[in-house]
């Protein structure tokens, strides 16, 4: 259980009236003789009925403890005051079969400032002690402060001398030094252009090797790059240039041989249809021949009369050839004023027929009875 005895305006050894609030964790015995001392006491009652049975106890303690003690013992120490109220009630409370397991002093103040006027004048105490602390230690820190500036300086001096004849040995030696840097510097520099020279040369020499190395591969791999390029040529274009060549090389001589065979063909087709015109040209001509040699023999026995009758053959032809002009014509009309003319004409023509018969064929038609009394009749 838990409790919180108050005890208010409670005058205090010195007469000062204080209100103090405690806070005190109580239980149950649980031995058997104390636990039956506890049901003795309180059977019947309820839980709250037994806090206020032991909180007035601890509040009557606590009013009579506060009546022995200062408020300064009361505010300054309030673990041994907590304790004093422990010890003297817990025999009480002990009787009823309690057990106080803490206590302590939560609040304690006053109504007339007596705690906060115990405060100020504390605080007024050691605000002044404080102040006359900060004062010597101002002092002393000024005197102190005063003693390390003198031997600040005097060590300040003595180090600026030795610093002056440090820095003056230091100038010395540096320039010494200086002097003998610029030297090996000088040399350095010049081992190291030599050197830079030398190292440029190596590396220019190098160069032009890697350069003739490089140009080496280069014209190795401009050959081997002909050599594509004339296989490629070769594959691409010169084989199947050849190929074709040859291809169009066999087509002309299979053209040729064919020409030629169909040139022997034909010249033997040629020889052959001329053998056989030969011989039709030369059968018709022994034909012929055997003909006019008939004819002439029949002419030599039937003497002119033979002759005549050839001519007389031969007329209806020769008049067909010289009349064919004539036979587009649809008419003819003669303009004339006199028939007798016309007449006269057609007469003239049939009189000079047989003059025209001799001068082509050399037969003289007007020695034949029939074809002179035909003359010089109308037709």
């Amino acid at each position: 259980m838990t409790l919180q005895p108050r005890c208010e305006d409670v005058e205090t050894a010195e007469g000062v009236a204080l209100t103090v609030t405690g806070v005190a964790q109580v239980k149950i015995m649980t031995e058997k003789e104390l636990l039956a001392v506890a049901c003795e006491q309180f059977l019947g009652k309820n839980v709250q009925d037994i806090k206020n049975v032991v909180l007035q106890t601890l509040e009557g303690h606590l009013r009579s403890i506060l009546g022995t003690l200062t408020v300064e013992q009361i505010y300054q120490d309030r673990d041994q005051f907590a304790k004093l109220v422990r010890e003297v009630a817990a025999p009480d409370v002990g009787r009823m079969g309690i057990e106080i397991l803490s206590f302590t002093i939560k609040d304690v103040y006053d109504k007339v400032d007596y705690l906060s006027s115990l405060g100020k004048t504390q605080t007024a105490v050691v605000q002044r002690d404080a102040d006359i602390g900060v004062a010597e230690a101002e002092r002393d820190a000024g005197i102190r402060e005063a003693e390390c500036k003198k031997e600040m300086l005097d060590v300040k001096f003595m180090a600026d001398t030795k610093i002056a004849d440090s820095k003056r040995a230091f100038e010395l030696q540096k320039s010494a030094f200086s002097e003998e840097v610029n030297i090996k510097t000088a040399e350095a520099q010049l081992a190291y252009e030599l050197q830079g020279a030398r190292e440029q040369q190596k590396i220019r020499q190098e160069e032009i090797e890697i350069e003739v190395v490089q140009r080496k591969k280069q014209i190795a791999v401009e050959a081997q790059e002909i050599l594509r390029t004339d296989k490629e040529l070769i594959a691409t274009v010169r084989r199947p240039a050849e190929a074709e060549a040859h291809r169009i090389q066999q087509i002309a001589e299979g053209e040729k041989v064919k020409q030629v065979l169909l040139a022997q063909a034909e010249a033997e087709k040629i020889r052959r249809i001329g053998e056989a015109e030969a011989a039709v040209i030369e059968a018709r001509g022994k034909a012929e021949a055997e003909r006019m040699k008939l004819k002439a023999e029949a002419y030599q026995k039937y003497g002119d009369a033979a002759k005549m009758a050839l001519v007389l053959e031969a007329l209806p032809q020769i008049a067909a050839k010289i009349s064919a002009p004539l036979s587009k014509v649809d008419e003819i009309v003669v303009l004339s004023g006199d028939n007798s003319k016309v007449t006269s004409e057609v007469n003239r023509l049939l009189a000079e027929l047989p003059a025209s018969v001799h001068a082509l064929t050399g037969v003289d038609l007007s020695k034949i009875p029939l074809v002179k009394k035909a003359t010089g009749a109308q037709v």
